[in-house]
């Protein structure tokens, strides 16, 4: 369910062909890019646990686990270095956002585009920059939560 939150974000990229322009409120890193988005998924993904998970508390840590999910999607999209930005606050504000630092190389959008030089260029970076810290915060996470167990 996590996997699927982390991707949900970029189903909006369906909106080319439909024809959404890019800078349009439902159009690529729009709305579904946007917080609100976000709580909402979470929320929808959450109702999916309430019949196996008994407690608030672990109900509420599942929800907490798919917003994150949806919401680094958002900002690591706020660290390429190109499109047009985030729209963090939509439906609310049209207005898009980058973060200060944006070392992740933006992504062609097109999959004819993605099998290319310039697609492996990008894979490489989000090796660096995306998947080995993700890796390492899983890693550390994992030897935390062994390492806390009580025998």
């Amino acid at each position: 369910m996590c996997f699927a939150c982390s991707v949900a974000p970029d189903l909006d990229s369906i909106g080319f062909q439909l024809g959404i322009p890019y800078h349009h409120w439902l159009g690529h890193r729009g709305f579904s890019h946007s917080i609100l988005f976000a709580l909402i998924l979470a929320l929808i993904a959450s109702l999916f646990i309430l019949s196996i998970e008994k407690t608030a508390k672990r109900r509420f840590m599942f929800f907490l686990a798919f917003f994150i999910c949806a919401f680094i999607h958002d900002m690591l999209d706020a660290m390429t270095n190109g499109g047009l930005g985030v729209a963090f606050f939509s439906p609310l504000s049209e207005q898009r956002f980058f973060l200060p630092w944006r070392p992740i190389q933006v992504s062609p959008i097109s999959p004819k585009r993605f099998f290319t030089s310039r697609g492996l260029a990008v894979l490489s970076n989000e090796f660096i920059y995306v998947i080995l810290p993700s890796l390492l915060v899983t890693i550390v996470a994992i030897w935390k939560r062994k390492s806390h167990r009580t025998p």
